[in-house]
């Protein structure tokens, strides 16, 4: 696909990723405080200063000014390129891909709003309804230009938040304890629009599996207990961005396997 594509779409995708990047560090920091997207005007979160346009450059600016703020010099958290530049990679990777066209929109549409999630869910605890409702309407009208058919991610959407919400209400009736947020619930909704009802179920053995390993290894290290609660966003998120990319490659693979 590369030879298809070519490098400087590849290059023009990744220098699109790193944009969405820095606007994605924006967004992770402002909504759950309630400060608009759009005003006011990026500043230093430490000292107010207005953070110039070529102070605002991903990755390279985070570089330049040696990690700090350059009115107050305290520092700036590496997450900033950090994020900018997995977004360049991911947009970069997408595009080498699905090539030029509608798919490679739906599929870096996902992977921003996936990477939003994972990050916001593990800073905050939330998933903005902002985000997954109006994406999980997205996800239907994507399966208009992607192979999943709509009935498949019509059905995939109900499936996985009703599945969602089941298990939550179960796990309520048993212990009497929250053990899945809304948000939770209506990001399977959104999930299953992507991926259909099969990429979904995917997606949840994934987290599943690697939220039970990150669980474990708390409470071996001491931090963490049977009761402590985990974001499954942050697990969900990318197991759906993972299935969304490889997902056939992964079932493939694991026929192999099993077949022996």
């Amino acid at each position: 696909m590369i030879a298809a594509t070519g490098w400087p779409f590849l290059a023009v995708s990744g220098l699109a990723g790193a944009l969405f990047g820095s606007f994605l560090n924006a967004c992770v920091y402002r909504v759950p405080r309630g400060i608009s997207i759009v005003t006011p005007p990026s500043a230093c979160p430490r000292c107010g200063s207005l953070i110039r346009p070529y102070d605002n450059v991903p990755v390279l600016a985070w570089v330049w000014l040696g990690g700090r703020c350059r009115s107050c010099r305290e520092p700036i958290s590496p997450r900033y390129p950090v994020v900018e530049a997995l977004t360049a990679l991911v947009f970069a990777a997408l595009a080498a891909r699905y090539g030029f066209g509608l798919e490679l929109l739906s599929a870096v549409v996902f992977a921003w709003a996936m990477i939003f999630v994972t990050l916001v869910d593990f800073d905050a605890r939330i998933i903005p309804d902002a985000l997954t409702i109006p994406g999980t309407a997205l996800g239907l009208l994507a399966s208009l230009v992607t192979p999943l058919a709509f009935r498949d991610a019509l059905i995939g959407s109900a499936g996985g938040f009703f599945l969602l919400w089941g298990i939550a209400w179960g796990y309520h009736r048993l212990t009497g304890v929250e053990g899945m947020g809304g948000g939770d619930i209506k990001l399977a909704a959104l999930l299953g629009a992507f991926l259909g009802w099969s990429g979904f179920l995917l997606a949840l053995f994934l987290a599943s599996l690697a939220g039970a390993v990150v669980g474990g290894l708390l409470m071996i290290l001491g931090r963490g207990g049977r009761r402590t609660a985990l974001p499954f966003g942050t697990f969900l998120a990318p197991a759906g961005l993972l299935v969304y990319t490889f997902g056939g490659d992964i079932l493939r693979w694991y026929l192999r396997i099993a077949r022996g």
